[in-house]
């Protein structure tokens, strides 16, 4: 069993055995927040923090049967003493957090989680009910809007799916352009129509433009820095030389939405496609933009 599902698993042990729905994104957040690296990340959702990555954990651990659900509650389903396989600090932690926070109401919880931690409420949408206006306003100071038209790259190699999202909600990015010749994904998330319904449940809209990825039978055998250049070098050949149409959809894109991100694999900006891509389109002469590797 993966370590993070323990956690998880030792969290609803530490509280009998059962724990709300409601409450249990809020409780594993504040335990994440006391930690230099987190098994979860969290994003700024609709409800307040938010962790896909916890959700699809806990949909798989009721399939196996660790948990049984019902409407209101998750309910650990053996015997096993999961504070026991944790490690020493992790235990600490998670004890401290359920000593802390596990008899306040979930108004209370809430209340707690927007006020010493704003951004995570910027899209909630009870923040307004719960909310002083000064503590409202802390939330809003915490959102980034800007209207400068910037044309972003991004990669997910490396990252978990809510630190990629939260990239893109702190810049601001409007709509995500994927530009990778074939949409699926082993990495959780990121597989077109996963990557879609995330963005939108974020306000982000999502688009997808494979004309100008590149096949993955082209990718093969990539051993060094060398061999991508010269796989780029016939990319801005070929591909980059023939899809004038769809890199004129992207900069209209930009015109329309101000602040998009082109997205692919690759953390190294150098070993990617959208590198030369994003350069190409910057070199229009009809671009007159900002582009940013985020």
């Amino acid at each position: 069993m993966f370590y993070r599902r323990k956690i998880i698993l030792a969290l609803i042990q530490l509280l009998g055995g059962e724990l709300e729905k409601i409450r249990i994104q809020k409780l594993l957040f504040l335990y994440s927040q006391k930690k230099k690296k987190p098994e979860y990340e969290f994003i700024p959702y609709k409800f307040g923090c938010y962790s896909f990555s916890v959700k699809a954990d806990l949909n798989t651990m009721v399939k196996n049967s660790s948990l049984l659900e019902n409407e209101n509650y998750y309910i650990k389903n053996n015997s096993d003493d999961f504070v026991k396989m944790l490690k020493i600090d992790d235990k600490k932690i998670l004890i401290e957090v359920v000593q802390l926070y596990s008899t306040m109401n979930i108004n209370t919880l809430i209340k707690h989680t927007y006020i010493n931690f704003p951004y995570y409420a910027i899209n909630s949408t009870i923040a307004s009910k719960i909310l002083d206006e000064q503590q409202l306003q802390k939330v809003m100071c915490s959102k980034k809007e800007t209207n400068e038209t910037i044309l972003f790259t991004i990669g997910y190699e490396g990252v978990s799916l809510e630190k990629y999202l939260n990239k893109l909600v702190s810049n601001d990015v409007k709509l995500l352009v994927d530009v990778r010749k074939n949409s699926l994904s082993m990495k959780f998330g990121f597989s077109k129509s996963l990557l879609k319904k995330y963005c939108e449940s974020l306000g982000i809209e999502y688009i997808h433009i494979p004309e100008v990825g590149i096949n993955s039978d082209q990718r093969q055998e990539l051993n060094t820095q060398q061999d991508y250049n010269a796989l780029f070098e016939v990319y801005k050949k070929t591909t980059l030389k023939e899809t004038d149409v769809y890199q004129n959809k992207i900069i209209d894109l930009l015109s329309k939405y101000k602040r998009i991100a082109l997205t692919c694999f690759e953390a190294d900006i150098c070993q990617c496609h959208r590198k030369p891509l994003a350069e190409a389109i910057a070199k229009n002469t009809i671009f007159e933009y900002e582009l940013k590797h985020i």
